[in-house]
């Protein structure tokens, strides 16, 4: 049988039969709670069998017991009804202003811990129909540098946190997050440890700095405190770069409140260099939706970004980092 014979057959209401006929036994029993007489249940049984090519009940039993097939089919079966349930209650909240899928690009220099409290918080919304949480799933993209702005300019994001200044032409509304402060530190044991400061330009050239990679593809990247001429190891997160400096690879800075407590312990020296204090100045962003209002999702986020205790643990509250 054809294949679009086969989506004619296998119906949300055959669904049902199948589930009905396991329930109650007997196919008696479950015509009387559809409502229907069981030689109309028996017909589209075989229907179904038809279709599919494989026997669903053994004939040899009086009861109605269900093939290996069948039972492979109610369980499928039962969860593609859930399934369908599922998208039918979405589909009415999303008819009331709340998006199908948020997606957020967050700097990885950012804290973890203060993004989790918001998806925490998000996921406790009343949704305004009786359901628990938005009916919005979230997606989350962690980039670098300039890749906050391409996952947003480019239509991958619909909320970027913790973007450089903004570019020009962008069809975006900034808002400043804040100032991140970045310190040089390096292991104890490595060799710049006990030189004196600032460690000068010279100095630095002969000693590797561990940078991560600007995830940007179109847009030019930007590279942040390294000496031309120096040797680079370059790593993919800014908790890959934390773990290559305790481990005594290389120099280079990284967010001070996520150095704090190593420095603290004693497992990092913060070490001054001619490049002074580096502070980098942070916005969020997201599209302009043509003078529409935002989603009730995007609305969200946008309202708490505009609290300073907000915005401020999203740049300091590194402590309890995962690596």
């Amino acid at each position: 049988m054809a294949q679009t014979d086969k989506r004619n057959v296998l119906t949300p209401e055959a669904l049902a039969m199948m589930d009905s006929i396991a329930r109650t036994g007997s196919f008696a029993a479950a015509a009387r709670e559809m409502g229907k007489v069981p030689s109309a249940l028996t017909y589209s049984v075989r229907q179904l069998e038809d279709a599919l090519d494989v026997l669903l009940f053994d004939r040899r039993s009086r009861q109605a017991q269900l093939t290996a097939a069948g039972q492979e089919l109610l369980n499928e079966g039962r969860r593609l009804l859930q399934e369908i349930d599922a998208v039918a209650n979405r589909v009415r909240r999303v008819a009331t202003g709340w998006e199908t899928e948020l997606t957020i690009a967050i700097d990885d220099a950012l804290a973890r811990r203060a993004l989790f409290d918001l998806f925490e918080a998000f996921y406790q919304l009343d949704a305004g129909d009786g359901s628990k949480g938005p009916p919005t799933r979230l997606k989350l993209r962690t980039e670098v540098l300039s890749g906050t702005w391409e996952a947003l300019v480019s239509g991958q994001a619909d909320l970027a946190i913790g973007t450089p200044p903004q570019l020009p032409g962008s069809a975006v509304h900034c808002e400043a997050l804040g100032e991140l402060e970045l310190v040089f530190c390096v292991a104890p044991h490595h060799p710049l440890a006990p030189l004196e400061e600032p460690l000068s330009a010279t100095t630095l050239v002969g000693h590797r700095v561990i940078a991560v990679a600007d995830t940007a593809r179109q847009l030019t990247p930007i590279t942040a405190g390294i000496v031309p001429g120096q040797d680079v190891l370059t790593v993919p997160s800014m908790a890959v770069k934390l773990e290559c400096l305790l481990r005594g690879l290389g120099c280079g800075g990284i967010p001070a409140s996520m150095a704090r407590r190593h420095i603290e312990a004693g497992r990092l020296i913060q070490k001054n260099t001619y490049q002074g204090r580096r502070m980098a100045v942070l916005h969020y962003a997201w599209r302009d939706s043509g003078g529409q209002q935002p989603g009730k999702a995007l609305a969200w986020w946008l309202d708490k970004l505009k609290s300073p205790a907000t915005r401020h643990a999203l740049l300091e509250q590194h402590e309890g980092l995962i690596l």
